[in-house]
């Protein structure tokens, strides 16, 4: 079967597999979380590092697993670009699991922060690679450009956030998770006051 023929139903097909992925990645952030064995809230308390930790990865991947339904809502036809840009997309969001596990078991240090910030932009290098194939590909009617422009330029200004807090994780560890915060906000609501500056 050819590129073209595959169509919509090949498309389908490729955002089911991504959609069990990502499943997959949300589980293995989970399972990292240990109950304490010890009784007392204080041992609860003690989690604390890997819990925000947890909260703010599974809030990261939520956000990407959004766009990229909305962004296969625009793809027409399968093409090896698009197989290998999804596949590299995947990869680059399966890091996220250790890096989650790293930053809260280490509570927050220097290091690992900045291997957790360093896993976080990751992504967003394969996201654009995937919606640059998908913007050539697929639909080319006006809400679809529409929609690329939009969200180009929203994730444009991600990635400048991103890479601003790698920068500052150098002088404190929290300016830098504030960084990464600060972009969940951003993609946080599909359609919202935010999204005017971006032309949405």
């Amino acid at each position: 079967m050819s590129e073209t023929e595959e169509g919509r139903g090949g498309v389908n097909r490729v955002e089911a597999f991504s959609d069990g992925v990502i499943a997959i990645i949300i589980t293995i952030m989970v399972l990292e979380m240990k109950a304490p064995e010890e009784h007392g809230l204080a041992h609860l308390w003690s989690l604390w590092p890997v819990f925000t930790a947890y909260v703010l990865s599974y809030a990261y991947v939520a956000i990407y697993w959004v766009n990229h339904h909305r962004l296969f809502a625009h793809a027409a036809r399968i093409t090896n670009a698009l197989l290998w840009s999804n596949i590299a997309l995947l990869f680059t969001l399966s890091l996220v699991p250790f890096a989650t596990a790293y930053l809260g078991e280490q509570h927050f240090s220097h290091d690992a922060t900045l291997v957790y910030m360093c896993v976080m932009m990751l992504p967003s290098f394969a996201y654009v690679w995937l919606q640059s194939v998908i913007r050539r590909t697929g639909r080319q009617d006006a809400a679809a450009q529409d929609y690329h422009q939009h969200s180009l330029r929203k994730g444009l200004v991600a990635s400048a956030i991103y890479a601003s807090g790698i920068a500052l994780t150098f002088a404190s560890p929290w300016a830098g998770l504030a960084c990464a915060a600060l972009v969940a906000v951003l993609w946080f609501l599909p359609k919202g006051p935010i999204d005017a500056l971006f032309g949405g």
